[in-house]
């Protein structure tokens, strides 16, 4: 007997753990009867075979899988910069802009868009924003031959020294707990991850 529950204490568990539980059990309370019949399923939530014979089930881990802790961390990072970008009245997007353009001055429309994750169309109604605001400038007429590049104005440029000085500590209280080697092979490995979904052709070099 569980000496925690009949005491009312329920014991400390991973969130991840918790949320993985939650997902089984409402997965498995939308199977229909007729589904459960189709897949032979019993009403136990066992799979059986056409015999009678248990089938273990494979299950995604949602405490092990590395792609749903890839996530976990996104959306904890992505929370994390809203707060500290909300107060500045800028979003991640709107920051992102910035920062590319900062570093990549006459960027495109279509390039600041696929450096900012968000589609052409979004870009493009974030710029006008932007120019109304006096934070980019773009010119009337672009140069023969090439799509219409964009810079940050002065304003612009004040805006982003602000940001991204909120958004480094942001991503160092991220790193905090991790040495410089174990910052480097994580870079390497999340770039290798980058690469098998991106481009599985790319091998990158084995730095063991």
């Amino acid at each position: 007997m569980d000496v925690l529950r009949v005491g009312g204490v329920q014991p400390q568990r991973h969130p991840l753990a918790r949320l993985r539980d939650r997902v089984q059990v409402g997965a498995r309370d939308d199977v229909a009867d007729g589904e459960r019949d189709r897949l032979g399923v019993e009403h136990d939530g066992v799979r059986r075979s056409c015999g009678g014979a248990l089938q273990p089930q494979v299950l995604l881990e949602l405490d092990t899988s590395l792609g749903y802790m890839l996530k976990a961390a996104a959306s904890a990072l992505h929370s994390a910069m809203e707060a500290v970008l909300r107060p500045l009245g800028m979003t991640i997007t709107h920051y992102s802009c910035l920062e590319l353009l900062a570093q990549r001055p006459g960027l495109s429309n279509s390039e600041l868009a696929r450096g900012a994750f968000v589609t052409r169309q979004s870009m493009n109604v974030l710029l006008q924003a932007l120019e109304r605001q006096g934070l980019v400038v773009r010119p009337a007429q672009a140069p023969v031959g090439r799509a219409l590049p964009t810079e940050l104005t002065a304003r612009g440029r004040h805006q982003l020294k602000v940001a991204s000085a909120a958004v480094r500590r942001v991503e160092q209280d991220m790193l905090a707990n991790l040495n410089a080697s174990e910052q480097d092979q994580m870079r390497r490995l999340l770039t290798a991850c980058i690469a098998s979904l991106t481009d599985p052709r790319v091998v990158l070099p084995d730095h063991t």
